[in-house]
């Protein structure tokens, strides 16, 4: 099979979803992850789609002209007191472009509550034909595989599936062989990237190196092959955010550095034939 690469928006967060599709065809990608639902993070871009239908239809030109495809959208949090039917019009949007799945996260404590607003975000995403793929982070209150796990048997959704991020995988010190045990048909896309192997031991500087620091596969930090060698064959979004490198190269060559490393490395770390079927 055909290894398929997207071009995840926080690696070129500063490009808006037009010039980020460009920049993804011509470094080679197969698709775009792009970012329409605006957190209000300090210093992010607010790329809402659905309000901003001028830079809706210059994405939709940009995917036509390149035939770079939309993977998936991010990310329809979950949080104290959110209204899952806030992310509808982000979801139309993702339909619209050819999306096929959503991604998402929980930052709330509230167990019950946590599960009710997944699967309500579910059935939402289900009449699009959208998937919800839900992510865990350490930084999150579900923040390793098996609260991911817990989620997604709890709620019982068919269109809900599980998202690896590599760095997250290993910082949440969970074990490649538990990745056995998860249905196959919850592997969607996984997200690629690379860190330093040793765990940051406060929240902040976890937080600075998943978003502005990670590194090229291939280079010293995590075993990438182990986590995703048991995984199926499915598309790898590379999201590998470095800020110095991305100042220092500009996007576009940053982007297709991403792209030629993992292919490198993938290449000489093959699958592994010990990977289950369940």
């Amino acid at each position: 099979m055909t290894k398929q690469f997207s071009l995840a928006h926080l690696t070129v967060l500063d490009c808006p979803p037009p010039e980020m599709t460009y920049i993804a065809a011509r470094a080679g990608f197969d698709f775009v992850s792009l970012r329409p639902i605006y957190m209000g993070l300090p210093g992010e871009p607010n790329y809402g789609l659905a309000e901003n239908k001028e830079m809706l239809r210059q994405t939709k030109t940009a995917l036509a002209e390149t035939g770079v495809k939309l993977l998936d959208i991010e990310l329809a949090r979950i949080y104290d007191g959110v209204d899952p039917k806030r992310y509808l019009p982000a979801m139309e949007v993702a339909a619209e472009l050819g999306g096929r799945h959503v991604l998402s996260s929980i930052w709330t404590d509230d167990h019950s509550f946590a599960i009710e607003r997944f699967a309500e975000l579910c059935d939402l995403a289900k009449p699009f034909g959208l998937t919800i793929e839900l992510e865990f982070v350490p930084i999150a209150s579900v923040y390793d595989l098996a609260g991911a796990l817990d989620v997604l048997r709890t709620a019982k959704r068919e269109n809900a599936g599980l998202m690896i991020d590599v760095h997250h995988f290993h910082r949440s010190r969970d074990k490649v062989e538990d990745l056995d045990t998860v249905p196959r048909e919850w592997f969607r896309y996984l997200h690629l990237c690379n860190a330093p192997a040793q765990i940051p031991t406060s929240k902040e500087e976890m937080t600075r190196i998943l978003r502005e620091e990670r590194l090229y596969l291939g280079e010293d930090g995590i075993d990438v092959a182990s986590i995703v060698n048991r995984i199926p064959e499915i598309p790898y979004s590379i999201e590998l955010p470095n800020l110095k490198r991305a100042q220092e190269l500009g996007y576009e060559e940053f982007a297709r550095r991403c792209l030629q490393t993992a292919k490198d490395y993938l290449n000489t770390h093959p699958r592994m034939s010990h990977v289950s079927c369940l």
